[in-house]
């Protein structure tokens, strides 16, 4: 007979070398001491927390999907977030030293992987001249309104299993997606708009927000939000959009694409809207918005997002390859 949940021991173990996630960024830990309630499961088990070569005063006490075993790939993830972090932070022209970066690190996962092109395609005044950046200083890039986007530490778990089942797993999204990214915002708008005054100011903006969510997801997904063993997937949906299919004429990314495409694009946003000619009223409205969204999400996971990925034939990991 299986032993209960209550009887089995938690995911992780005191004295174990771990990787946590402080922010956007994960860092290499010891689990100090480990507290698991009464009647309580292993995996809500709490985690106090030290980080290598910090101080004491920043241990922390942390739930388990803040935690990743100390494995090559988890190091090799950590270490691409911390890469991307400082090249943010860098800015057009080289480092300057002392300016934090602005938006969320965990695009750098996919990032430092494959967005040569940049997410510069996208914005309210649209693509630049190289010589454009050449007039614009190092002061007045961090001038720019910017968005910090901190995202739940579930949607945060989500993007690294994520990111492990296609990257070192070699497996796939199913498509079409069962939820789609068009449902879900539908059914956030349902849930959100009766909390609202009806025809008021804030109505409009989430409705705003909203669809400027599905435009830059689907303009954004073939460019900017696909790992290089995704495109063959992506180039036959594309396909099957442009045919006389009934069942795909007609479809966009956002009716085809579910919620794990989506959190890429919103740790991707920071850098778009940096392009753009929103004010910081604006951008401040917009993250109050997006903050709301993935809270809501977050307490949805095991509705939208799929449980399991799947395997494609070797032909397609050989075609993926080439």
């Amino acid at each position: 007979m299986a032993p209960s949940r209550q009887n089995q021991a938690p995911h992780y173990a005191k004295d174990e070398k771990v990787l946590c996630f402080h922010g956007d960024l994960m860092y290499q830990a010891k689990i100090m001491e480990v507290s698991v309630k009464p009647g309580q499961k292993p995996e809500d088990a709490q985690y106090r927390i030290h980080y290598r070569g910090w101080k004491a005063s920043w241990d922390d006490w942390v739930s388990q999907d803040r935690i990743r075993k100390f494995t090559d790939d988890n190091q090799q993830l950590a270490n691409q977030l911390q890469t991307q972090a400082r090249m943010r932070s860098q800015g057009p022209k080289g480092a300057k030293k002392g300016v934090k970066p602005n938006g969320s690190e965990m695009s750098s996962a996919r990032g430092s992987e494959e967005r040569a092109a940049g997410s510069s395609s996208f914005g309210g005044r649209g693509p630049r001249r190289g010589r454009d950046y050449e007039l614009e200083n190092e002061d007045t890039f961090h001038a720019r309104p910017s968005i910090k986007l901190i995202l739940p530490d579930v949607l945060k778990a989500m993007l690294v299993d994520d990111w492990e089942n296609v990257t070192k797993n070699n497996q796939l999204v199913p498509l079409p997606h069962p939820h789609p990214v068009s449902k879900i915002l539908a059914d956030y708008a349902a849930y959100e708009t009766p909390k609202r005054p009806a025809g008021s100011s804030h109505v409009d903006i989430l409705e705003e927000t909203l669809a400027g969510v599905k435009e830059y997801f689907d303009k954004s997904l073939g460019r900017i939000l696909l790992y290089r063993f995704e495109r063959a997937q992506y180039a036959d949906m594309y396909r099957k959009w442009m045919s006389d299919d009934p069942e795909y004429q007609g479809k966009t990314a956002s009716d085809t694409y579910g919620p794990e495409h989506l959190m890429r694009l919103l740790v991707s946003l920071p850098e778009l809207v940096a392009q753009t000619n929103m004010d910081q009223q604006s951008v401040n409205r917009l993250r109050e918005e997006l903050m709301k969204f993935c809270t809501w999400l977050s307490k949805n996971t095991a509705v939208y997002f799929v449980s399991h990925y799947e395997c494609p034939t070797q032909d397609y990991i050989q075609k993926a390859k080439e």
